[in-house]
């Protein structure tokens, strides 16, 4: 009998194995998709509110204007 002749049907076995391993977890996209969704409000929002608010301008008053 050849050496690569076997009693051990190797189809079976793999089959076994497969049952046997732990289950694979499946990412939830859930969380994923809503820590995506707030980032993008959040950007959308910080653009706004720059767009929005008026410009800091400093300005030294004249001597005339502080009553002296």
């Amino acid at each position: 009998m050849p050496v690569a002749d076997s009693a051990i049907d190797t189809a079976a076995i793999a089959y076994a194995r497969a049952l046997l391993r732990a289950p694979r977890r499946r990412q939830k996209m859930l969380p994923v998709l809503l820590a995506a969704a707030f980032a993008a409000v959040a950007a959308v929002s910080f653009a706004t509110v720059m767009v929005l608010a008026p410009p800091l301008t400093t300005q030294h008053l004249p001597k005339e204007r502080l009553g002296d």
